[in-house]
């Protein structure tokens, strides 16, 4: 059974820090993709950044320089360090994992608060 576990979401002020965290498991048998989406209040959900699993990343425009997405391979974990947060950051954001033979899988998000 396959799980998607997100943590790491609370709540900054403008400029702070805060890293997230996505683990997976129960993914076999082929390589996946892991990817941050979120989703603010009355919006609809964009991807923040992708990193692929042949160590390919992207990100929005609206994150560039400023948040970074890594992989523990070992761990089956994503993590997503955004730095210099801003109110429009606010969001749930949420963790995908792409595994290249079957379905997509999401995990439950996680609150992101920014405050002025």
């Amino acid at each position: 059974q396959v799980q998607v576990v997100a943590s790491g979401g609370g709540s900054v002020q403008a400029g702070g820090s805060l890293r997230l965290s996505c683990a997976a498991s129960g993914v076999t048998g082929c390589p996946y993709d892991m990817s941050w989406y979120r989703q603010a209040p009355g919006k609809e959900r964009e991807s923040v950044s992708l990193r692929y699993s042949v160590g390919v990343t992207s990100y929005a425009d609206s994150v560039k320089g400023r948040f970074t997405i890594s992989r523990d391979n070992a761990k089956n974990t994503v993590y997503l360090q955004m730095d210099r947060l801003k109110p429009d950051d606010t969001a749930m954001y949420y963790c995908k994992i792409s595994p290249w033979c079957s379905q997509c899988y999401w995990g439950q998000g996680t609150q992101v608060t920014v405050s002025t």
